[in-house]
């Protein structure tokens, strides 16, 4: 998909590149993950994401990826947890997934200072 980086150079995306890819995420071509826990969620999220939080990451993320076909982005508060998750589901055979530098904090600083920081 035209806008991510290849996987084989990078296991990160900027906050950017991710705003720019708004429409294939609402659309459902990108999927766009939370992996914070259940009362980060409650805080603070991003429009279209959907929640797999890392404490119960391989089911919730099982769930939402399905066969893996679809390329994913990953976020966290601070961009540690995301790219922990981003490992992990390269390493199960998801090679289409990116860890959204920054997490939602530099979102929130960069992108969309309407969302509350913590």
């Amino acid at each position: 998909m035209s806008g991510l980086p290849d996987p084989e150079t990078t296991a990160e995306v900027s906050v950017e590149d991710v705003d720019s890819l708004a429409e294939a995420i609402e659309s459902g071509g990108i999927v766009l993950l939370d992996c914070r826990e259940d009362d980060e969620w409650e805080i603070n999220r991003l429009p279209n994401a959907r929640l797999a939080p890392l404490s119960r990451f391989a089911t919730a993320a099982a769930g939402v990826l399905g066969n893996g076909n679809t390329p994913c982005i990953i976020y966290c508060h601070h961009g540690m947890r995301s790219l922990r998750a981003t490992e992990w589901l390269r390493s199960h055979g998801h090679s289409r997934v990116w860890s959204m530098q920054g997490g939602i904090h530099a979102w929130s600083e960069r992108i969309d200072p309407d969302v509350p920081k913590y």
